[in-house]
């Protein structure tokens, strides 16, 4: 046992090392080869372990997120594909299979971008076409930032999720700035930058399917697949279509069913009395997202409107809120938590242009009649219908 514990150290002490050097500068080639001798026949469990050790000692996120290059470059068609009597790959409508759909048709649309660049100048035209549609990798990424890593969290898988999901906004980013030059200059000055993300498409494809999922295989139950397929509607799919329903029945949901059937009881308020159904209903209707996360920092509930403008879904109650948003961003969230608890801020605001809409964002603190801080209030609302309001209509008005 203590070889295996000093085994362990080593590697992280190896992670570390690695990580000084890239962040010196020097390239993944350069350090690949140290990095393959020291975890040669480990698992990726462990080598994900590893990093979440380092994270939790105090490395910063961004900075093991430079080891993603490193173990795609190691690792690259040479983990051992993990086999089981009813593999979730080969079932129609099971998260695992769809992800997997989706990353197939995320290869062939990189390949298709690839073969474009090498008929530059002629294919200009259908090139920007096609970067275009690389966009909707965002559903695939908001699919598993939003259903994914939560169960992840909830099972002590925690350095995996800020790592990929940092990547992820990289990928994005690095997306948007391709389109932008795209449309300012010509696609052939645009190559090199085109390429590299594509790289990291690939590589993310490699770690989600080598490392993630494998993961997600061990610990997961099936009620918890059924959520995440049952909710990924909201998102969308990325470059397919006609997923199907997947309804295995368990008896776990047996018995949810003829939970949910009982009559419904009331709740009690200070200034009326609600059925549940009617107090949901009321929740839902608001012309604005409300989601309320208690005093322990875990999101706790959220309301369903028609018009919702940032994905929620019931994977999330119980999760850190800081968990819930991008790593580049988590700071400024635990910020204002902690600004909320000191009592040094009631609210905080903020506001962004998305296409169409002007989003408002406000945040305020929730305390009882004693001044004992209860949890956070987010309010989400679209204010750009309320911005071009003008002159007056009065109830008597036509």
């Amino acid at each position: 046992m203590s070889e295996e514990i000093n085994n362990r150290k080593y590697r992280q002490q190896v992670l570390l090392d690695l990580i000084r050097q890239l962040h010196q500068g020097k390239s993944v080639d350069e350090v690949k080869d140290r990095f393959a001798t020291a975890f040669d026949g480990v698992s990726a469990e462990e080598i994900a372990a590893a990093e979440q050790a380092l994270i939790e000692s105090g490395v910063p996120v961004e900075e093991v997120q430079r080891l993603c290059d490193v173990h795609a470059a190691v690792f690259e068609g040479s983990i051992e594909e993990i086999h089981r009597p009813a593999d979730p790959s080969d079932i129609p409508g099971h998260p695992v299979n769809t992800l997997k759909r989706e990353n197939r048709a995320i290869e062939r649309l990189v390949g298709q971008i690839r073969s474009l660049l090498d008929k530059l100048p002629e294919s200009e035209d259908e090139l920007k076409q096609r970067i275009e549609r690389l966009t909707e990798i965002d559903k695939h990424y908001l699919k598993k930032e939003n259903l994914i890593f939560p169960y992840m969290e909830q099972y002590g898988i925690t350095a995996p999720p800020k790592v990929m999901w940092g990547v992820d906004d990289e990928i994005r980013e690095e997306l948007k700035t391709v389109i932008e030059n795209l449309k300012a200059g010509d696609a052939a000055s645009q190559k090199e930058a085109i390429l590299a993300v594509l790289k990291k498409i690939e590589d993310m494809i490699f770690k989600e399917e080598s490392i993630m999922l494998p993961m997600l295989l061990e610990v997961l139950t099936q009620d918890e697949w059924k959520k995440i397929a049952h909710e990924s509607d909201e998102f969308g799919y990325c470059l397919i279509s006609s997923v199907p329903v997947w309804s295995p029945t368990t008896g776990e949901e047996a018995r949810q069913v003829q939970k949910e059937a009982r009559e419904p009881g009331v709740i009690n308020l200070p200034t009326g009395v609600l059925k549940v159904e009617e107090l949901v209903c009321l929740l839902d209707t608001l012309p604005v997202d409300i989601t309320f996360v208690g005093k322990d920092e875990t999101v706790k509930y959220f309301s369903q409107s028609k018009e919702r403008i940032f994905p929620r879904t019931t994977a999330i109650i119980g999760r850190k809120v800081v968990n819930c948003h991008p790593p580049a961003s988590a700071h400024i969230v635990t910020k204002i938590v902690e600004d909320f608890k000191s009592g040094k801020k009631d609210h905080e605001d903020f506001w962004i242009e998305a296409g169409e809409r002007y989003i408002l964002i406000r945040y305020f603190a929730v305390r009882n009649k004693e001044g004992e801080f209860l949890g956070v209030l987010e309010v989400t609302q679209d204010i750009k219908p309320l911005q071009e309001i003008t002159g007056e209509k009065r109830l008597l008005s036509d």
